[in-house]
């Protein structure tokens, strides 16, 4: 890959770690402020629960997405990114600006999806 279009790419993914990052500091930090003073009852104090685990659970999506750009500028200090690591193609400069963090080029992210039983799932 040109070394024009690797730094629009590390470019991109900066940003996006950026992004995810102020994400997920933010998330944690409304689910930390969420007081159990005005509970009144049990309802009130389930759905607080509910609430916390709600933003947790979407703190750690986000936790995933960072690492996997932390895996994607890896792959760049390597000199791997862009090459599908299934069969060493290099993948469609489309499909890395769609999923700058992808791993495989299309086929074999199917092949790998159909494999794992993920057909009727939408796919990245």
């Amino acid at each position: 890959m040109q070394a024009q279009k690797l730094e629009h790419f590390r470019r991109l993914l900066l940003q996006q770690l950026r992004q995810h990052t102020e994400h997920i500091r933010s998330e944690q930090d409304a689910a930390l402020e969420l007081s159990d003073q005005n509970v009144k009852d049990s309802v009130d104090l389930s759905v607080l629960d509910l609430n916390r685990e709600m933003i947790f659970r979407l703190g750690e999506l986000d936790s995933q997405v960072v690492a996997d750009i932390d895996q994607a500028l890896l792959r760049m200090k390597e000199g791997n990114y862009g090459i599908c690591g299934r069969c060493g193609k290099p993948i469609d400069e489309r499909r890395l600006e769609a999923i700058p963090t992808a791993r495989y080029d299309a086929p074999c992210q199917t092949a790998i999806e159909s494999a794992n039983g993920e057909e009727d799932m939408p796919s990245l």
